[in-house]
């Protein structure tokens, strides 16, 4: 009877389900969401709309035309901020990713005197948060002449300490020793060798760090708040603040509809951005996973 059970097929092991997990993910679903819905509801809405009606009942479908005014408000300035926000995001997260995958690559495969010094710096400026060091690099700019300049925004965007130490870790394990070593032995040349195989091996790696850089430019405020005094150089983030602070105070102007459509605007290159390269996301994690 024992042998017979032992031969008999086992049925397939089914995780066991966590109420309280289920609820916590529930409610932090919910917290995501609801502003998200706020925000889409309200984007269709006239000014009116937004003051007599509930925040999340619907008025009088107005999005499309909600749309054309923050175009073409204050000389199509949206625009300009649009363009703005896209340079620092290519110039200065692009940079960033770059210079984080060449840095944690280098780090990570190859020995050198002072490598821990480095690690503990690195670690180090992660701890440091971004607004403790916003007013020293004001300082800093400040008499070489770049500030009130988009290399006032672009150059701190390009230096990510915790890309770095994401690449760092990652390369660490995705490219094993010895296939770099088969390839010297094969005649390959180190830059060779990290174009056609390490490269590779570290799209998951680079995918992800570009992610967190495109998402720390696109929501960057208080950089610019500091850098920036000419509105045609606002990224998104502060130009939109300007128009909420037109609608309170002395001369308030009733451009609530502008604001949450802008808000809503500014979110969609985000989320089709992660859409895009969420793909080669998951499939490097995955192919990572299992056991060649």
């Amino acid at each position: 009877m024992t042998e017979l059970t032992r031969r008999m097929p086992q049925a397939p092991h089914r995780p066991r389900r966590s109420v309280v997990l289920t609820i916590v993910m529930a409610l932090l679903l919910v917290y995501t969401l609801v502003p998200l819905a706020w925000l889409v509801i309200s984007a269709t809405k006239s000014n009116s709309d937004l003051v007599n009606t509930f925040g999340f009942a619907f008025g009088h479908f107005n999005l499309f035309a909600n749309v054309a005014d923050v175009f073409t408000y204050e000389g199509g300035v949206y625009g300009r901020w649009l363009i703005n926000t896209l340079i620092y995001v290519v110039v200065g997260a692009g940079a960033a990713t770059v210079l984080a995958t060449l840095g944690g690559y280098g780090l990570a495969k190859y020995d050198f005197p002072g490598k821990k010094a480095v690690f503990a710096i690195i670690l180090g400026a992660i701890a440091v948060p971004g607004t403790a060091l916003a007013v020293p690099t004001f300082l800093l700019f400040s008499k070489v002449g770049l500030t009130n300049t988009m290399w006032a925004v672009i150059l701190p965007s390009a230096i990510s300490p915790f890309g770095l130490y994401l690449m760092w870790v990652f390369a660490s394990d995705a490219i094993p020793t010895e296939l770099m070593e088969a390839a010297r032995v094969d005649g390959s040349g180190e830059l060779r060798t990290f174009r056609t195989i390490s490269l590779r091996l570290l799209a998951p790696g680079i995918v992800t760090v570009a992610l967190f850089a495109i998402v720390a430019t696109w929501n960057n405020y208080f950089l610019p708040l500091i850098m920036l005094n000419d509105p045609k150089l606002y990224p998104l983030t502060l130009g939109l603040q300007q128009w909420n602070a037109e609608t309170v105070g002395v001369g308030a102007k009733p451009v609530f509809s502008l604001v949450t459509t802008g808000s809503l605007l500014a979110v969609i290159p985000i989320v089709a951005a992660f859409l895009l390269l969420q793909r080669y996301w998951q499939s490097g994690l995955s192919a990572g996973s299992v056991k060649q």
